[in-house]
């Protein structure tokens, strides 16, 4: 897949809590999707990496004190512990241009590309599709909205991260375009465009309900799921 060039990247933070593999999964996936995506990305998380390789090579080691209360096998166990392999979250492959519209780990999600979908209607112009029905505080969904079509103002109760896998839209005279990832959290207060050249459909993650500003739109919010 050949995408156009991506102008929103992940912020340093959030980079730094996937590399330590501390992110729950939602806020996972949209990470390891959007650097599927984006050369600069894998490049910056190739650095931290490396940087903290470095760190732990440089830590002196703690010396292993022995009392009549350490037995040799719990010794044995702290030195294995130490040479254990720790784990580490996924890492994602780049994209060939050749590959569906959707990289993986995305696409073990939604079973194939976004034709593969089952959408639900939000309303005239807009679908959804949530990808973890039992995922707990942070969920995961897929949204698809016409074009130029407008978003209802709404701010968030906690994180949310957008992904756009397909078109584009403007928030805050800003545009995000396929690959293009945008962080916003319970400060924020936008009504996203969908520009007018085709529908968009974007990974949307978030950790608490929208809070709307239309009175109509917190009215039917609980049958809506967002």
């Amino acid at each position: 897949m050949k995408t156009s060039t991506i102008h929103h990247h992940i912020s340093e933070p959030l980079l730094l809590e996937y590399a330590a593999g501390t992110l729950e999964e939602g806020w996972s996936l949209a990470v390891a999707t959007h650097l599927a995506l984006c050369p600069h990305c894998r490049q910056q998380l190739r650095l931290m990496e490396a940087a903290g390789a470095t760190m732990l090579e440089e830590l002196a080691p703690e010396p292993a004190a022995i009392s009549e209360d350490h037995s040799w096998n719990a010794l044995l166990a702290r030195l294995n512990d130490a040479h254990a392999e720790p784990q580490q979250p996924p890492r994602p492959e780049p994209v060939a241009e050749t590959a569906l519209l959707v990289p993986e780990p995305l696409r073990s999600y939604i079973g194939g590309s976004l034709e593969s979908v089952q959408w639900r209607r939000l309303g005239l112009n807009a679908h959804q599709a949530i990808l973890q029905p039992d995922g707990g505080a942070v969920q995961a969904r897929l949204l698809r909205v016409g074009p130029g079509q407008p978003l209802p103002e709404h701010s968030h109760g906690g994180r949310e991260l957008t992904l756009v896998l397909k078109g584009s839209y403007i928030s805050e005279g800003q545009l995000f375009a396929a690959g293009d990832l945008e962080e916003e959290d319970d400060e924020t207060l936008h009504s996203p465009v969908v520009t007018g050249d085709g529908e968009c459909i974007c990974l949307v993650v978030t950790d608490a309900p929208l809070r709307f500003q239309s009175r109509l739109m917190r009215m039917v919010q609980p049958l809506l799921g967002i």
